[in-house]
């Protein structure tokens, strides 16, 4: 059975073949949309100060919106979220609070604590919970004390205040359904933790985006209080969502307290000390319930933005749950009994998104790993946002409003004003990085492909429009600059994402891939053109995503030094050798593109030429004496020189590995003509490499840029528990530096490169994550899928020692399955029936209403799996879900695994 033959898979079906619209409606309201690029119109780029959290309760955000648990259409017109107040905060919680860049002592940090539980592709089934005290929520503590705190200490989060002492808190728990793909059941479920009664009140929100301010559209749709015709029964209360493009939309509200209503626009007196366009203002509701100002809602009972009321005081330990049901009124009129097939519709979908992932996870996993492993696709699924950024208005500035300052004309992104972006796009996390990040989005498809393959590639071939891509064949990085240089995985992500939807479907989509080949011609071409200083096939990227992982910031190098980069130059073998494969998976039905794939088989050998040439010690990037790769310093003054820094740049060239059957290119003659000429006119470039010659233990052929003698060298390394090898998967840096720092001395300025196993300790990149010693999963992935081509080439007699000198001996796929166990016991129960995720947290650990929620952190300690950075960057780190559910040849991209049909 494949995941369409259940009722969700149904569903997927109806949105590929546009017969339906399951994914009009979904999880697309960020957490975040102050302190965001999008919303900064200062003169210095200082976007976290120009839109504070202060900010965002008065103000009326440009470009999108965000919410509580919140919801929207797919253009996010209309949005819902929930307003939580405990009768002590002094403001509503509307949205999640956090420390900005410059007030974290390791950069923006969430503090709050909230669980994405559940969600199917089409969203036709959700649940998501939070944690709100019943105590004031402690927000100047948190500022002042993490202002205290430097780059050595630890951050201080919410539950270090002890505001939930006690379980003096209550589970907010929010369930969505579909009825079907305009109609939404809503259930909130509200839990006191406390020993004693407390009240709360609920304020469930329906509000439009603001899309009439700015000079472009000034139709204003409106929200009223359907008062005649309403229901015999009086205690459901019917609120009217009118849009001019979206129609009618109705809110029905069981036994709602009082509702209220107000515009979604600027309190301009409250910021600026000016009057505001309307008395009635964004913070209303603030106003009127918090300061008692009955006065700051519209009595006309008609606005842009409504709230219902529920006050209720829970006795300790019991739930109240409230009803509510937003439902289009285009195919009927506003419903009689809205809530008469309530609970049954919620059964139905929440067992039907069982029924879905029973399909999607292995029968062999345990109730834990599935536990994870569902919780890591929820994450992924609800981080799914609106994003809107159209770059030369944000430049220009709206008809009507203030002109930007012109420092903006030369300043963050200014040379893409072709980016034009109004999508539902898979974000890393929808608080700390609310924004797309290109390398990242690889990532997410290759796990999300597994259970909506359609949506992933719709997410890689987005990339590629010509309304992101820039015209020269620049991906775009992310918002905070869009120059940025990331590396080239989409190539790779695109194939494994094909053999996903292969698996799922049984056809092979050709059209997908040959989209996704014509456009990174384009990217691979700027690549060349652009970051090959000498034209010698040693690449510079500077950072590559890889943050503060060197000695020093590698955007920013010494005067007078370039960088040969084994990593930038190794990505760029991996992408030639992804084109290749794909080339040659098109010239199936294609022979032209046998011309193609010979132009990327030649352009990956001189690239391992340049960085891994055996015969002169000046022109490659591996270090016979230490058995690794490493980067090289380049100057007019003297000769290149290795930067031996042991980090997991030195495994990158492991990634440029394919492995393809003996008789492969007997279906390719022009290809393998081609090839024989070059192997054979050309031998001084041959051994640099694994060059497809000589068959191995399974009848295959590899292509790698690691030759054996080098593999075991470095594998020494990578599974040495003093080096990188640790209980939790394989450090990005080696613990060797812990005790043998890296000092450099360049320019006249020291550069240092010490073992950091958590949180940064430098500023390098804002501080705000670390690659000097954590473990991050999705080069764990890479290196899992590497060893898996390794060994399907060289088989089971190629072994080595694992962990290096315990003498027990592993091929490399069971290296692999070793590395795999190791990662997922960051998040599985260990003996004494802690997750080495949660740290020494005792609450998390062992108390029963936390110890099932798993955090997906951006990256975790190096010696106790402990998660750090963002605590739910569920993009990449979904990854475990892929890993939990195995890596078996017929997923492996570039394997050339017989399709199925």
């Amino acid at each position: 059975m494949n995941i369409y033959e259940t009722r969700e898979g149904v569903r997927l079906a109806m949105i590929k073949g546009k017969k339906s619209h399951w994914n009009r409606w979904g999880p697309f309201l960020s957490e975040r949309a102050w302190g965001t690029v999008r919303e900064d119109y200062s003169a210095d780029g200082t976007a976290w100060s120009y839109f504070p959290h202060d900010h965002a309760r008065s103000r009326t955000y440009r470009w999108n919106e965000d919410g509580l648990a919140g919801i929207c259409d797919r253009h996010q017109y209309l949005c819902f979220a929930l307003a939580l107040w405990n009768g002590r905060d002094p403001f509503l919680k509307e949205r999640l609070f956090g420390l900005t860049g410059p007030e974290g002592n390791h950069g923006e940090d969430v503090k709050e604590y909230y669980s994405y539980l559940d969600s199917t592709p089409t969203h036709s089934y959700m649940k998501y919970l939070y944690k709100y005290p019943q105590a004031a929520y402690p927000y100047d503590q948190l500022l002042e004390e993490n202002r205290l705190r430097t780059k050595l200490d630890d951050e201080y989060e919410l539950v270090d205040t002890g505001i939930f002492d006690q379980g003096r808190y209550f589970d907010v728990v929010v369930e969505y359904a579909k009825a079907d793909d305009e109609d939404l059941l809503i259930r909130i479920h509200v839990s006191n933790r406390g020993p004693e009664s407390a009240e709360i009140h609920v304020i469930p929100t329906l509000w439009f985006r603001n899309t009439w301010r700015w000079g472009y559209d000034t139709r204003r749709p409106t929200i009223v209080l359907r008062t005649n015709g309403r229901q015999r029964n009086d205690r459901v209360s019917t609120l009217i969502a009118t849009h001019w493009y979206l129609g009618e939309y109705a809110l029905y509200c069981s036994d709602a307290d009082d509702v209220l209503f107000t515009e979604n626009e600027s309190n301009s007196e409250r910021l600026w000390g000016i009057p505001s366009s309307t008395p009635y203002v964004k913070d209303a509701f603030h106003q009127y319930l918090v300061k008692g100002r009955r006065e700051a809602v519209n009595p006309a009972g008609v606005g842009t933005k409504a709230a219902v009321c529920y006050t209720r005081t829970i006795n300790r330990g019991e739930t109240a749950t409230i009803d509510l049901r937003l439902a289009s009124t285009r195919r009927a009129n506003p419903l009689q009994a809205p809530f008469a097939d309530f609970g049954s519709l919620l059964s139905e979908r929440h067992k039907e998104a069982d029924d879905f992932y029973d399909v999607v996870l292995p029968k062999k996993l345990s109730k834990d790993a599935v536990l994870v492993a569902r919780q890591a696709f929820a994450g992924m699924l609800w981080s799914k946002q609106y994003y809107h950024y159209v770059v030369s208005d944000w430049l220009e500035g709206d008809p009507g409003n203030s002109v930007p300052p012109q420092e903006r004309w030369h300043g963050r992104n200014h040379d893409w004003k072709h980016l034009f972006t109004r999508d539902v796009i898979s974000m890393p996390d929808k608080w700390e990085f609310p924004w797309f990040a290109s390398w990242d989005l690889g990532f997410h498809c290759v796990a999300l492909a597994q259970v909506d393959p359609h949506f992933a590639k719709g997410q890689i071939l987005l990339m590629m429009r010509e309304w992101y891509m820039h015209p020269n064949g620049q991906v775009p990085a992310y918002e905070w600059d869009f120059n940025g240089v990331n590396p080239p995985v989409l190539a790779l992500a695109a194939r494994a994402v094909f053999e996903i939807d292969r698996q799922h479907t049984g056809v092979a989509d050709y059209a997908f891939v040959e989209r996704v080949f014509q456009k990174m011609l384009l990217n691979f071409t700027w690549w060349v053109n652009r970051k090959d200083a000498f034209g010698k096939n040693i690449f510079q990227g500077g950072f590559l995503g890889m943050d503060n992982i060197g000695a020093f910031d590698r955007d920013n190098l010494p005067p007078g030094y370039l960088l040969g980069q084994a990593d930038g130059t190794s990505w760029m073998a991996a992408f030639a050798k992804s084109m290749l494969s794909t080339a040659l998976l098109l010239a199936k039905r294609n022979p032209i593109y046998e011309d193609l794939a010979s132009k990327f088989w030649e352009h990956y050998v001189y690239i391992a030429n340049s960085m891994n040439n055996r015969k002169d010690p000046k022109n490659t990037l591996w270090d016979e004496k230490d058995g690794f790769f490493y980067d090289h310093l380049i100057s007019q003054r003297h000769d290149p020189f290795p930067v031996r820094a042991r980090t997991m740049v030195g495994f990158v060239p492991m990634f440029g590995a394919t492995t393809v059957p003996a008789d492969t290119f007997d279906r390719y003659p022009d290809f393998q003509r081609r090839r024989e000429w070059f192997i054979k006119h050309r031998p001084d470039l041959m051994d640099c490499i694994e060059p497809m010659i000589v068959p191995g233990a399974n009848n295959s052929l590899i292509l790698g840029l690691v030759r054996p003698d080098q593999l075991r060298r470095m594998l020494a390394y990578m599974l040495d528990e003093e080096e990188f090898l640790s209980q939790y998967g394989v450090r990005a840096v080696s613990r060797y530096h812990k005790d043998h720092p890296l000092i450099l001395n360049l320019a006249g300025q020291e550069y240092r490169l010490d073992y950091e196993p958590g949180e940064s300790r430098t500023n390098l990149f804002g501080g705000n994550s670390n690659w000097r010693g954590p473990i991050w999963i999705p080069m764990n992935f890479l290196i899992l899928m590497a060893l898996k081509q390794y060994h399907l080439y060289y088989g089971d007699a190629f072994q080595v020692e694992c962990p290096t000198g315990s003498g027990k001996m592993m091929n490399l796929d069971q290296v692999a399955e070793e590395l795999s166990r190791r990662l997922t016991n960051i998040f599985l129960p260990q003996q004494d029936g802690t997750r080495p995720v949660f740290g020494s947290c005792s609450l998390f650990n062992s108390d029963p209403h936390w110890r099932d929620l798993i955090p997906f952190h951006e990256y975790f300690h190096g010696d106790t799996g402990r998660g750090c950075g963002a605590s739910h960057q569920t993009g990449w780190t979904g990854l475990i879900a892929q890993i939990l559910m195995g890596l078996d040849e017929g997923f492996m991209p570039d394997s050339h695994s017989k399709p199925k049909n």
